[in-house]
């Protein structure tokens, strides 16, 4: 009992002299202050974080209507034989290369398959001159050079069987 007493008594002792202290008053202010902003700027994250999620739906909602401009992709729609069958499973390479002033051209190349209607789609790809060659088990093999000025464009290639060996 007598050190709960002591206890308090210390305490509003220490309570009414600390407020006399120069440099006290201004700590205490200061980290009032840091709680209450972190409270402000948590409240400001939630409301925040609301709102972005709300924006993202309604993007959602826009993005399934129509595609978004800013990605082109170029279709290239593969068919073999006499009755254009689609091909599929067949290999698209598209080869470019990259111009430099002070080295060699830096040579990219990328690589798709055809799905089950033959067609296969490059995302972004590069606009001039690039080499489009087609790579299918059972068809002759293609490649051809075309000059590429719209990222969006359809290219309809036609394979022909190979030559019979006897």
């Amino acid at each position: 009992m007598t050190r709960t007493l002591l206890s308090a008594f210390f305490i509003a002792a220490l309570s009414t002299t600390l407020p006399l202290l120069p440099g006290v008053n201004a700590r205490c202010r200061a980290q009032d202050n840091v709680q209450s902003n972190a409270t402000q700027s948590e409240s400001a994250k939630s409301d925040t974080k609301k709102d972005e999620t709300q924006d993202a739906a309604k993007q959602k909602g826009s993005t399934t209507e129509t595609a978004s401009p800013a990605s082109k992709r170029l279709t290239v729609e593969v068919t073999g034989g006499e009755k254009n069958v689609s091909v599929e499973n067949a290999s698209v390479y598209l080869k470019f290369s990259e111009g430099r002033i002070l080295r060699k051209d830096r040579k990219y190349e990328l690589n798709v398959k055809t799905n089950r209607d033959g067609t296969a789609h490059i995302p972004d790809p590069p606009l001039g001159r690039v080499l489009i060659q087609i790579v299918a088990e059972g068809w002759k093999t293609y490649g051809k050079y075309y000059e590429l000025s719209d990222p969006g464009a359809v290219i309809k290639i036609h394979l022909d069987r190979p030559p019979k060996w006897y």
